[in-house]
C-alpha cells in the first residue's frame, strides 16, 4: 500500500485524533511515512509509545516535549528523534505545526 506520487493540502482532509489536534497524511508506503500534525494552544499529545522511529520537526509554535525521562522546550526549526518502543508525548504551548516522519509507516494512521 502506498500513497499517489503527489500530495496536495488543499486535498488533504484532516483527522482529529484528539481535542486541538489535528493531522493530514501526505507520502506514505510500508518504510516510511511523513504526517503534518496542527496543535491548539493547551492541546496535549498524551504519552504513548510505538514501534516505529519517528524523526520530527517544528515547523511552527512552542512545545514542551518529553523523550523518555527527558523534557525540553522546543520551538519552530527544532526536531527531535524518538527511537522505537520509548514513551514520548507533546504539550502545546503556542500553537503550531509538527512535521512528523514514521518509519515504518504507521498503519494505523490510515482509514479504515
Amino acid at each position: 500500500m502506498q500513497s499517489s506520487e503527489f500530495q496536495f493540502e488543499n486535498e488533504i482532509g484532516w483527522e482529529y485524533p484528539a481535542p486541538g489536534i489535528k493531522r493530514q497524511l501526505f507520502g506514505y508506503d510500508d518504510k516510511v511515512m511523513l504526517v503534518k500534525v496542527s496543535f491548539e494552544k493547551d492541546a496535549v499529545g498524551a504519552l504513548h509509545e510505538h514501534y516505529h522511529s519517528q524523526v520530527t520537526y517544528v515547523e511552527s509554535g512552542v512545545f514542551e516535549m518529553t523523550i523518555g525521562d527527558q523534557t525540553r522546550t522546543i520551538k519552530k526549526g527544532d526536531g527531535y528523534y524518538v527511537p522505537p518502543h520509548v514513551l514520548h508525548g507533546v504539550v502545546c504551548h503556542e500553537p503550531g505545526m509538527l512535521i512528523d516522519v514514521f518509519s515504518p509507516m504507521r498503519e494505523d494512521f490510515l482509514p479504515v
